[in-house]
């Protein structure tokens, strides 16, 4: 993934969403060339020349302070997931990065992350990274992921399932914003890593099979995971509604735990339990 390219897209794709009006400027033509914003006044709201905009804006944020990219992101009106994607994009951009990549993150858990989620008997757990790989997973969010399970021959990737997998359109209840969501995460990690092989095999595998995919990731659309809702029509318990929470491993980059659960004594708390008797009598290859 060529780190210029990814720059120009992001910057150019956030100043088309902004109107004039938004950023709280007087639109003089209704006949405006380019949709959103100028260049121009992208670069007078930050502060900056038109020249250096236009410099940055073909995607070279090399040495770019971090006053200039608060400047930009108040400018382009960046939420926090925005904001850190282009901190992201510009350290990348750095000579550093070319010659200090990340760690692969594990592809394991430790013996003792293992005990923790065999430990939550009554909570569904599992263990992504950040390319969406299930690297682990208890036997009750097995069972609630069991379509995404069902496939031994390779590893489970959530993304992979959501466009590839037509049993996908059934299990979420929200498929446009399950979808949506893996894509903006994985369009997070690509400004994280540029370098990740894995990654760009996968986003490049997606691209090709799938058009949903392809148009999502057009959009360089970026989204921060921590808790939500998930909506589920699962094939054996019906529909659920489960909170989730997202808890990095500090000790394991690049790994994060995602526990879901539901309010004691709802239908959804119902289900879950129906679904830990269930997963009792219809286990899965574990995956560690």
């Amino acid at each position: 993934m060529d780190n210029r390219d990814e720059v120009k897209a992001f910057l150019s794709s956030r100043r088309a969403k902004i109107t004039p009006e938004q950023a709280g400027l007087h639109s003089y033509s209704h006949n405006r060339r380019v949709p959103g914003l100028r260049r121009s006044e992208v670069a007078d709201l930050a502060g900056v020349s038109v020249e250096y905009y236009a410099q940055l804006e073909r995607g070279n944020l090399a040495g770019v302070s971090d006053s200039v990219l608060d400047a930009l992101a108040r400018a382009l009106q960046l939420d926090e997931a925005e904001r850190a994607h282009l901190t992201d994009l510009a350290r990348a951009a750095g000579p550093a990065s070319r010659t200090r990549r990340r760690k692969p993150a594990a592809q394991q858990v430790r013996p003792s992350v293992a005990r923790i989620l065999d430990g939550m008997i009554g909570v569904p757990a599992m263990v992504n990274n950040a390319r969406l790989d299930v690297v682990a997973a208890n036997p009750l969010a097995e069972a609630l992921f069991a379509p995404e399970f069902a496939d031994p021959a390779r590893p489970v990737n959530h993304a992979r399932f959501n466009f590839l997998d037509p049993r996908a359109r059934d299990f979420w209840l929200d498929w446009e914003r399950a979808a949506d969501d893996s894509v903006a995460m994985l369009r997070t990690e690509a400004g994280r890593d540029p370098h990740d092989k894995a990654l760009i095999d996968l986003v490049g595998e997606l691209c090709t099979r799938s058009e949903d995919f392809r148009g999502r990731w057009a959009a360089h659309d970026v989204r921060l995971h921590r808790i939500g809702l998930k909506h589920i029509h699962h094939p054996v318990v019906g529909d659920l509604h489960l909170s989730y929470d997202v808890l990095e491993l500090p000790a394991d980059p690049g790994l994060a735990m995602i526990a879901f659960s539901a309010e004691a004594g709802s239908p959804d708390d119902d289900a879950l339990k129906l679904l830990a008797s269930w997963a009792v009598t219809h286990t899965t290859p574990r995956r560690r």
